[in-house]
C-alpha cells in the first residue's frame, strides 16, 4: 500500500470514517422495495487498505430465488440459511464509523437499507462510495466499467462472478488501485454523504417505480387494481412518507401531482381545498379517505406486469464489438487525426478555452475536464504554465500543445476530409466508432432497438467542496411542458412514474439520469435531461463532462462550457423523430434557478 493510498485514507478520516467496509449482495431481482437479499459478503479496511474483517452469509428471503442462472442461488441452496436479521449484528459492527463501499453503491446500499427497515432497524451508513464513480472519474481505458472488465484491467484474477464473497475480494483489489491512482493523479474521492441524499422538500413523496401497469381509473365494482396511480392531499393520521411506503408496497403507483393520469385521490374528512382536490373536481378523479384506501390496499386486485424485455437488438459485425452503433448525424464527430486522444485544456479565458476545446473536438478527441488516466495531451493556453496540476503532467510525461498546433491540426483535417469525402460516403455504419464526440447542437440517432442508458454529467474534481448542483429530467409531450409534476425527476422525486428515468448520486460531482426507452409513454416526446446550481453560476463551476453509456459501451460524450452567469442548463434531449429515438446536446443555459427552470417546463412549483 503507497503512501497515496494511506492519504487518501486520511482524508476520508477527516470526513469522519475510520475505515471502509466493501460490501456484496446478489439479490432476487433489481428492486430493492421489492426483492430481496439473496447472499450477502463485507469485508472491513483500516484507513491504509489492510483488511481488518471479513463476513459472508447466505440468507433465506422466503420467496423465489429469481434469476437462478445468473447467481446460482437455487431454493435448495437457500433452504436453512438464516434471514436477514441474523446479518444484522455484524452489519452494525463492521459499518460503524466507516464508509460503505460497492460496485454500483446504489444498488447495495437501498437492499440493505431496505432489508433492515422491513425489521425496524436502521444501519449505521453515514457515507458511501461509489467504485463505478471512481472508475468513471479516473477515465480508464476500458470499454465498460463492470467489475469484471476492471479486474482485468489491473490484472487481478476473478474466480467466480456473481458470488458475493469472491466479488467482494476483488472489489477489494481493484478499490486498493483505483484509490492508489486516484493519489498519483490528486483526484478526490468521490464520497457522498447517504443523509444527503434526499432533501425535504414539504408535501412530497419520494417515488419509487411501480412495476404494474396503470389500469386507468378506480371503479369501486372491480376495487382498487396494481398499478393505480395515487395522490395523497391534506392531513393523514400516518405520517405521509409511511402512508405512501404501504401504499406503494401494496403495489400502486404513489404520485405527487393530481392530473388525468391519477386513478385515485387520498383525502381526510376536513382537507383544506388544495389544487389537488380542485383538480380531482375537474378531472373527475374518484376521492376516498385513509382508513378506506388502507382498506382496500389489504385487498389489492392483482395487476399486470409491465412488458420490459431485457435484450437490446445488437447488430453482429465480424471484427467488431458486439454493441450497438449510432448512427452519424449532425455536429457529430466520429473521426479525425486526433482520435483515441484527450486533451485536457488548462489556463485561458473562458472563451478561449471554450473556443479550444470545440476544436479539439473537432479533430476527432475527447475533452478532459480533469486530470485523469485518459489524459493523454494537455493544451496550454496563457496563464495554464501556472496550473498547480503541472508538476503531475510532467511526471506522466503527456504531451503537451499550444494553440497553434490544435489551429494547424485542424487545417490539415480540414483538407484531407475534403479530400477523401467521396471514399468517406461509401464507408458503411458499420465502420464507424461507437463512441461519438460531440459538440452543443450536434445529433445523432440512437441504436436501434436500445434499451436502457446512461446520461452521466460531472464537473471539476479539482475544488475541496463540491459545489451544489442537481442534475434532473423532465418527460415532455408536444407542448415542450411535463404533463404533471411528477414528470420532473429531481433529488427528492428520483424517478419518473413509468419508470422511464431514473435520477443516481454516487458522486459528489457526478449524477446521471438513467433512460429507459422501452417504457416511454406514446404521449412523451421529448425527454430533457438539465441541471441548476445553487448559490453559484456554471461559469464559476466550469465546464460540464457529458457521457452517453450503456452498460456495456460507450454511446457519446461532449463537454459544455459556454455559460457564464447563469444558474441553470439544459444539458441534452432525446426525442422522437417518426419512429427512431435521437440524442441532441444542447448546452443551453438560463439565468433561473432550479424552481424557475422547473417551471420553464411546465412544473408547478409551491412556494
Amino acid at each position: 500500500m503507497t503512501r497515496a493510498v494511506q492519504e487518501i485514507g486520511r482524508e476520508a478520516l477527516v470526513r469522519g470514517a475510520t475505515g471502509w467496509v466493501l460490501v456484496d449482495v446478489e439479490t432476487s431481482g433489481t428492486s430493492a422495495r421489492r426483492d430481496r437479499v439473496l447472499s450477502l459478503a463485507a469485508l472491513t479496511l483500516d484507513p491504509s487498505g489492510r483488511v481488518e474483517d471479513e463476513y459472508s452469509t447466505l440468507l433465506n428471503p422466503g420467496c423465489d430465488p429469481g434469476p437462478v442462472h445468473i447467481h446460482n442461488l437455487t431454493p435448495a441452496r437457500l433452504r436453512g440459511a438464516p434471514t436477514f436479521d441474523a446479518a444484522v449484528p455484524h452489519l452494525n459492527q463492521m459499518l460503524a464509523g466507516r464508509t460503505l463501499v460497492a460496485h454500483n453503491a446504489t444498488f447495495d446500499h437501498g437492499f440493505l437499507v431496505e432489508e433492515a427497515g422491513r425489521l425496524g432497524a436502521s444501519l449505521p451508513i453515514a457515507q458511501r462510495l461509489c467504485t463505478v464513480t471512481l472508475a468513471r472519474r479516473l477515465q480508464l481505458d476500458v470499454p465498460n466499467v463492470k467489475l469484471g472488465t476492471l479486474a482485468a484491467y489491473w490484472g487481478i484474477r476473478q474466480q467466480t462472478a456473481h458470488d458475493a464473497l469472491d466479488d467482494v475480494r476483488t472489489l477489494a483489489e481493484v478499490f486498493r488501485r483505483s484509490v492508489d491512482l486516484a493519489g498519483e493523479l490528486e483526484l478526490a474521492l468521490p464520497i457522498v454523504a447517504c443523509s444527503a441524499m434526499s432533501r425535504a422538500y414539504p408535501d412530497k413523496v419520494t417515488r419509487v417505480p411501480c412495476p404494474w401497469r396503470d389500469p386507468g381509473r378506480y371503479d369501486p365494482a372491480v376495487g382498487l387494481i396494481q398499478g393505480t396511480k395515487v395522490v395523497i392531499t391534506g392531513e393523514t393520521a400516518l405520517p405521509r412518507q409511511a402512508l405512501a411506503r404501504r401504499l406503494a408496497d401494496a403495489g400502486l403507483d404513489v404520485m405527487n401531482a393530481a392530473s388525468g393520469k391519477t386513478g385515485l385521490l387520498v383525502a381526510n374528512r376536513g382537507a383544506p381545498d388544495s389544487r389537488k382536490l380542485r383538480r380531482a373536481r375537474e378531472l373527475g378523479i374518484p376521492v376516498v379517505d385513509e382508513a378506506s384506501v388502507l382498506d382496500l390496499a389489504r385487498r389489492i386486485v392483482g395487476g399486470v406486469p409491465k412488458s420490459a424485455p431485457e435484450s437490446i437488438e445488437v447488430v453482429t459485425v465480424i471484427g467488431a464489438p458486439t454493441t450497438p452503433t449510432p448512427k452519424r448525424s449532425v455536429g457529430a464527430n466520429q473521426s479525425g487525426p486526433w482520435v483515441g486522444r484527450r486533451v485536457l485544456v488548462m489556463g485561458g479565458s473562458h472563451l478561449e478555452a471554450t473556443m479550444m476545446r470545440s476544436r479539439v473536438t473537432q479533430l476527432g478527441a475527447a475533452v478532459a475536464i480533469n486530470l485523469t488516466a485518459g489524459v493523454t495531451d494537455v493544451l496550454i493556453l496563457d496563464g495554464g504554465e501556472g496550473d498547480p496540476r503541472m508538476g503531475k503532467v510532467r511526471e506522466r510525461s503527456l504531451t503537451t500543445l499550444g494553440m497553434h498546433e490544435v489551429n494547424a491540426a485542424l487545417d490539415v483535417k480540414r483538407d484531407v476530409v475534403k479530400a477523401l469525402e467521396p471514399a468517406q460516403s461509401a464507408l458503411g455504419q458499420d465502420q464507424e466508432r461507437s463512441q461519438v464526440a460531440m459538440v452543443p447542437g450536434a445529433v445523432i440517432d440512437l441504436p436501434t432497438g436500445l434499451g436502457r442508458f446512461t446520461v452521466n454529467v460531472s464537473w471539476s474534481s479539482a475544488r475541496v467542496t463540491a459545489p451544489e448542483v442537481d442534475v434532473v429530467a423532465f418527460e415532455l409531450g408536444t407542448d415542450e411542458k411535463v404533463t404533471s409534476d411528477d414528470e420532473f425527476v429531481f433529488f427528492n422525486q428520483p424517478a419518473s412514474p413509468d419508470g422511464a428515468l431514473t435520477l443516481s448520486i454516487d458522486g459528489d460531482r457526478e449524477q446521471g439520469i438513467s433512460v429507459d426507452l422501452r417504457v416511454v409513454p406514446e404521449d412523451v416526446s421529448r425527454i430533457t435531461v438539465g441541471a441548476a446550481i445553487e448559490d453559484k453560476t456554471f461559469g464559476e463551476l466550469g465546464a460540464l463532462a457529458v457521457e452517453v453509456t450503456t452498460p456495456d459501451a460507450g454511446i457519446a460524450s461532449a463537454v459544455l462550457d459556454a455559460a457564464t452567469t447563469e444558474r441553470s442548463m439544459i444539458i441534452a434531449e432525446i426525442y422522437r423523430r417518426r419512429e427512431v429515438w435521437r440524442l441532441r446536446m444542447v448546452g443551453q443555459g438560463y439565468d433561473d434557478d432550479l424552481a424557475g427552470f422547473a417551471t420553464r417546463h411546465g412544473v408547478e412549483v409551491e412556494d
